[in-house]
């Protein structure tokens, strides 16, 4: 799994004109999810995600109770070495990764955190008005 981490002063997400998610001061979480991931894997990713230093005073979310919005990204594993035309070859399908960006966003929950999400398989609206800016790719 890999977990594209950035701090937001905002950040939504729209689907057919509706706003399913949104957070103020937190984080945007993009996620991909390859074959080989497990609940596991989710699991550990989130523990990592939560406990991530990148806020202000090198602190992390769980340490400011900051929010998450969560946004399934299938586009982390595409691959454009071989030209300009990438392949999503590593990227798991829908009804592997579904069931494992779930998992990831309830293992943060049970941690404490709260979590906005966006809406699989949906064409989505991602806003946001990063912060700092800091970005950082977790990668299991």
């Amino acid at each position: 799994m890999r977990a594209l981490v950035q701090t937001v002063s905002r950040a939504s997400v729209t689907v057919d004109d509706e706003v399913i998610g949104k957070i103020t001061d937190g984080l945007l979480v993009l996620v991909g999810v390859t074959h080989d991931d497990t609940p596991a894997t989710a699991a550990e990713l989130a523990r990592k995600t939560w406990e991530l230093r990148i806020l202000d005073g090198d602190r992390s979310a769980s340490d400011e109770d900051a929010p998450l919005l969560v946004v399934s990204q299938f586009t982390l594993y595409g691959d454009a070495r071989k030209g300009r035309r990438p392949t999503w070859n590593a990227a798991a399908p829908a009804e592997v990764a579904e069931p494992l960006v779930m998992a990831y966003v309830e293992a943060l929950r049970a941690r404490g955190a709260t979590v906005e999400t966006g809406r699989f398989r949906a064409h989505m609206l991602v806003e946001s008005v990063n912060v700092g800016p800091r970005t950082i790719l977790l990668e299991l």
